[in-house]
Protein backbone atom coordinates (compact mmCIF):
# COMPACT_ATOMS: atom_id res chain seq x y z
CA UNK A 1 0.00 0.00 0.00
CA UNK A 2 1.23 3.46 -1.09
CA UNK A 3 0.11 6.99 0.60
CA UNK A 4 1.46 10.31 -0.09
CA UNK A 5 1.13 12.61 2.04
CA UNK A 6 0.85 16.65 1.77
CA UNK A 7 1.69 19.39 3.86
CA UNK A 8 4.02 19.62 7.17
CA UNK A 9 2.39 17.15 9.45
CA UNK A 10 2.21 17.89 12.82
CA UNK A 11 0.58 15.15 14.20
CA UNK A 12 2.44 12.65 12.51
CA UNK A 13 -0.07 10.87 10.46
CA UNK A 14 3.08 9.85 7.89
CA UNK A 15 5.02 8.20 10.82
CA UNK A 16 1.75 6.65 12.05
CA UNK A 17 0.81 4.66 8.75
CA UNK A 18 4.73 4.01 8.26
CA UNK A 19 4.06 1.91 11.44
CA UNK A 20 1.37 0.16 9.71
CA UNK A 21 3.61 -0.73 6.73
CA UNK A 22 2.57 1.51 4.58
CA UNK A 23 5.11 2.96 1.93
CA UNK A 24 4.86 6.88 2.59
CA UNK A 25 6.29 9.67 -0.16
CA UNK A 26 5.71 12.96 1.59
CA UNK A 27 5.40 16.36 -0.38
CA UNK A 28 6.07 19.86 0.75
CA UNK A 29 3.38 22.93 0.52
CA UNK A 30 2.69 24.42 -1.61
CA UNK A 31 1.14 20.99 -2.78
CA UNK A 32 1.87 21.26 -7.47
CA UNK A 33 0.71 18.74 -9.76
CA UNK A 34 4.47 18.11 -11.20
CA UNK A 35 5.20 17.22 -7.04
CA UNK A 36 2.48 14.99 -6.81
CA UNK A 37 3.68 13.29 -9.97
CA UNK A 38 7.14 13.18 -8.88
CA UNK A 39 5.83 11.37 -5.66
CA UNK A 40 4.18 9.06 -7.55
CA UNK A 41 0.33 10.28 -7.32
CA UNK A 42 -0.40 7.86 -9.98
CA UNK A 43 -0.04 4.70 -8.09
CA UNK A 44 -0.62 6.19 -4.51
CA UNK A 45 -3.36 3.89 -2.76
CA UNK A 46 -3.96 7.11 -0.39
CA UNK A 47 -3.50 10.72 -0.85
CA UNK A 48 -3.30 12.68 2.86
CA UNK A 49 -3.33 16.75 2.64
CA UNK A 50 -2.25 18.00 6.29
CA UNK A 51 -2.67 21.32 5.38
CA UNK A 52 -6.31 22.30 4.85
CA UNK A 53 -5.57 25.13 2.82
CA UNK A 54 -3.61 23.39 0.26
CA UNK A 55 -7.34 21.95 -0.92
CA UNK A 56 -7.03 22.62 -4.54
CA UNK A 57 -4.38 19.90 -4.09
CA UNK A 58 -7.23 17.37 -3.83
CA UNK A 59 -8.60 18.17 -7.11
CA UNK A 60 -4.93 17.67 -8.67
CA UNK A 61 -4.46 14.31 -6.46
CA UNK A 62 -8.20 13.09 -8.24
CA UNK A 63 -7.06 14.28 -11.33
CA UNK A 64 -3.91 12.58 -11.61
CA UNK A 65 -5.34 9.31 -9.93
CA UNK A 66 -9.61 9.36 -9.65
CA UNK A 67 -9.30 5.87 -7.57
CA UNK A 68 -6.86 7.48 -5.13
CA UNK A 69 -9.15 7.96 -0.84
CA UNK A 70 -8.00 11.68 -0.31
CA UNK A 71 -8.12 12.27 3.25
CA UNK A 72 -7.91 15.62 4.84
CA UNK A 73 -6.32 15.30 8.59
CA UNK A 74 -5.64 18.70 9.74
CA UNK A 75 -6.50 22.08 11.30
CA UNK A 76 -8.74 24.56 9.91
CA UNK A 77 -11.23 25.38 6.78
CA UNK A 78 -11.18 23.32 3.57
CA UNK A 79 -12.20 25.43 1.33
CA UNK A 80 -15.77 24.52 -0.46
CA UNK A 81 -14.87 24.18 -4.06
CA UNK A 82 -12.95 20.88 -3.07
CA UNK A 83 -15.76 19.80 -0.21
CA UNK A 84 -17.52 17.17 -2.86
CA UNK A 85 -13.66 15.60 -4.03
CA UNK A 86 -12.52 14.91 -0.91
CA UNK A 87 -13.70 11.28 0.77
CA UNK A 88 -13.00 12.16 4.65
CA UNK A 89 -12.17 15.48 6.91
CA UNK A 90 -10.70 13.86 10.14
CA UNK A 91 -10.23 17.19 12.68
CA UNK A 92 -7.23 15.55 14.78
CA UNK A 93 -8.49 17.42 17.86
CA UNK A 94 -10.92 14.12 17.33
CA UNK A 95 -9.17 11.46 16.54
CA UNK A 96 -5.26 11.04 17.07
CA UNK A 97 -3.28 10.00 13.97
CA UNK A 98 -2.91 6.65 15.20
CA UNK A 99 -6.38 5.96 15.39
CA UNK A 100 -6.79 7.42 12.24
CA UNK A 101 -4.03 5.60 10.58
CA UNK A 102 -5.14 2.45 11.47
CA UNK A 103 -9.01 2.77 10.20
CA UNK A 104 -7.43 4.13 6.62
CA UNK A 105 -5.12 0.76 6.60
CA UNK A 106 -7.96 -1.47 7.81
CA UNK A 107 -10.48 0.19 4.80
CA UNK A 108 -7.78 -0.05 2.11
CA UNK A 109 -7.12 -3.54 2.87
Amino acid sequence: MKALVAGPDPEGIGAELEALGVAVERVDSPVFADALAEAGIEDADLFVLTDLAEGISITLAKEANPDVRAVCYGDGELPESVGGTVDLVVDPSLLDAATVAEELVAELQ
